[in-house]
């Protein structure tokens, strides 16, 4: 019960602090405005976080937080690769629409220096564990091609979104992110489908 509590309480910090940032900006948000919106405590804030820059890298939970929400509304029938359109689809909206172009170009540049722990490449996060799953799916159904391994496809779907969002960072977001992924993700994950069986 401790652990679920710790996990629960560090979650709302999370939460608080993204939430925070959107609304007001990450240099307006104070650690007490983090506090006194996660109504947790001082002492909780220091115990999980070093100060306001360590949330930088956090954003990676926020996301597995959405990809949790997804896997209960997509349509388990979709083919593998629909089911990624899906995923990247409403990823990207959710960046659109809620994470300013600040926040996650300083969260790719906290990633890009990080020393340690880089979260946007932990293989054990929900995004991850997910990818494998609907990958190693695809190609038991024939659907993705078979000479690659499933972690292959994996990393290269992981490194296709992030140069995506690296690239929308770089254009000082002057286009719409999800617009320009919803064109072109379908172009790439063409190459990864099954070759078609000769008749």
């Amino acid at each position: 019960m401790p652990r679920k509590n710790a996990r629960n309480t560090r979650g709302r910090i999370i939460s608080a602090a993204w939430k925070l940032f959107y609304e007001q900006g990450y240099e307006a948000t104070t650690v007490e405005d983090i506090v006194f919106e996660s109504e947790t405590s001082k002492g909780s804030f220091y115990h999980y976080f070093d100060g306001k820059d360590a949330l930088l890298g956090t954003l990676a939970y926020v996301f597995d937080e959405k990809y949790e929400e997804l896997q209960e509304t997509m349509d388990p029938d979709l083919s593998a690769t629909d089911q990624l359109i899906y995923l990247n689809h409403e990823l990207f909206a959710m960046i659109d629409g809620g994470i300013s172009l600040d926040l996650l170009a300083r969260l790719l540049a906290t990633q890009l220096l990080a020393r340690g722990e880089k979260h946007l490449l932990d293989r054990n996060r929900t995004y991850f564990k997910l990818l494998r799953r609907i990958v190693a799916r695809g190609q038991a159904a024939g659907e993705l091609r078979a000479d690659r391994t499933a972690n292959e496809i994996v990393k290269a779907y992981a490194m296709w979104e992030r140069a995506l969002m690296y690239d929308w960072c770089l254009s000082g977001g002057e286009y719409s992110l999800v617009a320009y992924s919803d064109s072109v993700t379908p172009m790439f994950l063409a190459s990864y489908r099954a070759p078609a069986a000769d008749t």
